[in-house]
């Protein structure tokens, strides 16, 4: 199963300093049939105004993983960690039993990200933050895997669940490949270009969520930028 979730069929906050849209049911955006998709619990694709940002709030149980499309998001929490994200780069929260945190825009133009909330396999345990940067080039025609809680993947931010969020890039009639298994959800957002999965076209920022498949064929119709969870 491919089904195709436009952009503008998801829903919408604005804030003025935070231009929020929402893959999946969020604070007072509730659709039932987009909850979740398996453990994905949340994927917001948020612009962020100019020295502005969310002041320190807390959580728990969950994976968080941003992806930096442009500009930068500085993080500060209650563990005393702080550290700047840039374009193309990913940071991980475990938020564990409990982790307060800040991320504001520092910068002097809009900051865009994706933050994707993914449910642990167990709940508790020590919360805990990491960043990387994931260069571009590296990702050129094929999936990098940039975080994940599956056994082998040493090379990625660790989460802790089973899942995998990855990232690839993709010039204009090319086409990449993820093997994944009929058990799994996987949900793939180009954050720039048009491609398309199987029979289904996606504009940028579209979502297409797929399961059922062994093998997700992705093929640019334009030079695009991807991220895709594989969750459980």
């Amino acid at each position: 199963m491919i089904e195709l979730r436009p952009f503008d069929t998801i829903g919408a906050a604005n804030h003025g300093w935070l231009d929020a849209h929402h893959h999946f049911s969020f604070a007072d955006y509730h659709d039932p049939a987009r909850t979740n998709w398996g453990r994905l619990r949340v994927w917001n694709d948020d612009t962020v105004a100019p020295r502005s940002g969310f002041p320190p709030h807390p959580h728990r149980d969950m994976e968080i993983v941003t992806y930096v499309r442009k500009g930068a998001i500085t993080h500060r929490d209650s563990l005393g960690n702080e550290g700047r994200t840039g374009a193309g780069d990913v940071q991980v929260m475990s938020a564990g039993s409990g982790i307060v945190h800040s991320e504001f825009n520092l910068e002097d133009v809009d900051t865009t990200l994706f933050q994707i909330w993914i449910l642990p396999d167990e709940r508790g345990g020590e919360p805990g933050w990491g960043a990387r940067p994931f260069p571009k080039g590296d990702r050129a025609g094929r999936f990098v895997t940039l975080a994940s809680g599956i056994a082998g993947d040493d090379d990625a931010l660790p989460i802790r669940a089973d899942a995998r969020v990855l990232g690839a890039t993709v010039k204009a009639g090319d086409t990449v490949t993820y093997p994944t298994a009929a058990g799994r959800h996987a949900y793939l957002v180009p954050a720039t270009g048009r491609i398309r999965v199987g029979d289904v076209e996606a504009n940028a920022r579209d979502g297409v969520a797929v399961t059922g498949l062994d093998t997700i064929t992705v093929t640019a119709l334009e030079d695009a930028e991807l991220v895709l969870v594989d969750a459980a």
